[in-house]
């Protein structure tokens, strides 16, 4: 199997260290899994305030939050209110079309400021877009997951975010995360020194972003905040793939079928054409009721404009 190896691009959002893996240097989607950062690790001092950003708005994809440490209140225009913890997932859907978008608010909340009792003053997230398939009429909503299917394979914890997948033991399990395509979406934690192995399914993408730690596989190591790449002619050929690790090393298992559709991004904004993301931009700059409002004083961030070179 060719696996290729991605590079982080590093960033600071809303006073958090950001590695981000997709899109990256040109690469395509993997599947319609389209933006993958890695936010933190960080701790907070009792005078910080953690991760703060502002209003802005989303088209034509879901935000996917895997949370690993800390907690995170997100608001939207929806008018949700949700406090996300330690092994849930929210989903934000934006809708499609330019009839549709959502606008939300993501900001660090500590036992004194509306997160639990024994919320971490720290972060450690996973935060993905999953591109909408732009041939359905799909609506806004949002989905808070608490509970997920949960399992473990020798010394390995498995969690399973999103989508089916049918394990080595021959055991089936479903999430109940909202989907728009077929995809996967797996957390895999090191209780112990090990190895597991995890089934491929032929037509999907993958990747593997390692959050803490570092694996090998197929004679090749990833470090933490690297990404594993294989593209969809290896997996036609291989029905699993092996990953030997340490104990503590966690990985963020992703994968799915390609969209029939283009897929363009731009700042927060994601389209089949050039066009809806110029007329989204001013939509959002300009106040458009499509992107709602939302029941914050957090600062709103306005949307640059598309770069000259910007291909569509």
């Amino acid at each position: 199997m060719s696996i290729e190896t991605l590079e982080p691009r590093l960033a600071d959002v809303g006073g958090i260290p950001i590695a981000r893996l997709l899109p990256n240097k040109g690469k395509q989607p993997i599947g319609a899994w389209c933006f993958l950062d890695h936010a933190g690790p960080a701790e907070f001092s009792e005078d910080e305030s953690g991760m703060q950003v502002g209003r802005h708005p989303h088209t034509n994809l879901q935000t996917f939050s895997w949370m690993l440490n800390g907690e995170v209140l997100h608001k939207d225009s929806l008018g949700n209110k949700q406090v996300i913890t330690k092994n849930q997932v929210n989903v934000m859907t934006a809708g499609t079309g330019l009839t549709q978008g959502i606008s939300h608010t993501e900001q660090s909340v500590f036992p004194d400021t509306g997160g639990s009792a024994d919320a971490a003053r720290g972060l450690s997230m996973v935060q993905l877009w999953i591109a909408l398939p732009t041939d359905q009429q799909i609506e806004r909503s949002f989905h808070h997951y608490p509970e997920l299917p949960t399992w473990r394979e020798d010394n390995v914890e498995m969690v399973l975010t999103t989508g089916s997948y049918d394990s080595v033991t021959g055991k089936r399990y479903e999430a109940p995360t909202i989907q728009y395509s077929k995809m996967v979406g797996i957390d895999v934690y090191f209780l112990e020194d090990g190895e597991v192995t995890l089934n491929l399914e032929p037509g999907f993408e993958y990747g593997i972003l390692v959050t803490e730690g570092q694996i090998e596989s197929e004679g090749k190591i990833c470090e933490q905040d690297q990404l594993f790449r294989f593209h969809d002619s290896d997996v036609a050929n291989n029905k699993s793939i092996k990953l030997v690790a340490k104990k503590g090393t966690r990985v963020m298992f992703i994968g799915g079928e390609p969209l029939n559709n283009q897929v363009l991004l731009w700042w927060n904004f994601v389209a089949d054409n050039k066009e809806e993301i110029e007329q989204s931009i001013i939509d959002w700059n300009n106040g458009h009721e499509r992107f709602g409002n939302i029941d914050s004083d957090m600062k709103r961030l306005p949307a640059p404009e598309l770069p000259q070179g910007f291909k569509g």
